[in-house]
């Protein structure tokens, strides 16, 4: 069950100490500043579930979040949140280290230090929020990587990850793998930070305890790709094939299999959504990387027991 506040359906005089008490139960307590009281607050907050993460969502018109040092040290479970901005530049300054977030930039925040957020007109961001204490990484190094993540080679996939994350918030935290993909994200985030730090011996540790993860991640990011297979994705994190069998082998699963199944439940979801009636079953099964309709069609049959057209009609599960 996912917490959200708009502001549409509270009076107007009440929308600044509603968001300010909102603020404090979806994130952090903070200091919350309106860029431009007479004009109105316009603001939605949603945190999801996810495991032992969740999913935190801000749109409003111009906002600023301010954390002292007091209100740091008073936190008795900080966070760390690897957050995508996807309306207006944001602004943060954290441990004297300034930057501007465009949109589509991935920004790590340390909520067991005072930072300083904002944004001007009407702008929005996304977050995976994680205790600290799962991320199983010294603060100083979690700072560290904070300033350095696009040095890091997997900062695009996990931007990418947080923002499908976001993207699908509400859907993910009512899916009974949940609890699993908030795991997998928090290895991802682990990943990124530890590479990002440029500290050997963590970064080192860290890549190899998750590469599993990042296979996985990166399967599901790229499944329209026709030419996705061992090579490539052996190739994308700089091991062999080999290498790569011996690791889903010892994760007990089949990787052409798996692939399989990943692109057969795209499909299906897809083939369900009213937004994609105007495509042919030929151009879904190509989107999720079928290039023979018929053999798309064989392998969805034999998955689920009905022809993708049958399933279309029926919309059922």
């Amino acid at each position: 069950m996912g917490f959200v506040l708009d502001t549409a359906d509270i009076p107007p005089r009440e929308r600044v100490d509603a968001v300010c008490a909102a603020m404090m139960e979806a994130s952090a307590p903070c200091h919350v500043i309106h860029e431009d009281l007479d004009g109105g607050v316009r603001t939605r907050l949603e945190v999801w579930d996810l495991g032992a993460a969740n999913i935190f969502i801000a749109r409003s018109s111009g906002i600023r979040l301010y954390r002292t040092a007091r209100q740091a040290r008073q936190d008795a479970a900080p966070v760390v949140a690897l957050s995508v901005q996807h309306r207006a530049d944001g602004r943060h300054e954290q441990l004297g280290h300034r930057q501007v977030v465009p949109p589509g930039a991935l920004l790590t925040v340390d909520l067991s230090a005072p930072y300083d957020f904002s944004w001007s007109g009407y702008g929005g961001a996304g977050c995976l929020q994680i205790p600290i204490n799962q991320i199983g990484l010294p603060v100083d190094v979690i700072r560290r990587a904070a300033a350095n993540l696009r040095t890091s080679p997997l900062y695009d996939l996990v931007t990418t990850h947080v923002a499908q994350l976001v993207r699908d918030a509400e859907r993910l935290s009512a899916d009974p793998a949940a609890d699993s993909l908030g795991h997998a994200s928090i290895e991802l985030a682990r990943a990124l930070l530890a590479s990002a730090a440029h500290t050997e011996p963590h970064a080192r540790t860290v890549l190899a305890e998750t590469l599993l993860h990042r296979i996985r991640a990166y399967v599901r990011q790229h499944l329209g790709d026709l030419d996705l297979g061992p090579a490539t994705i052996a190739a994308a994190h700089s091991i062999s094939v080999r290498h790569l069998y011996a690791i889903c082998s010892g994760a007990g699963f089949s990787l052409e299999q798996w692939i399989i199944g990943e692109r057969l439940r795209g499909a299906r979801e897809e083939l369900r959504r009213p937004d994609s009636r105007h495509r042919t079953i030929a151009m879904v099964a190509r989107r999720w990387g079928f290039s023979d309709p018929t053999h798309f069609t064989r392998r969805f049959r034999d998955a689920y027991g009905v022809t993708p057209g049958e399933w279309r009609r029926t919309g059922q599960w």
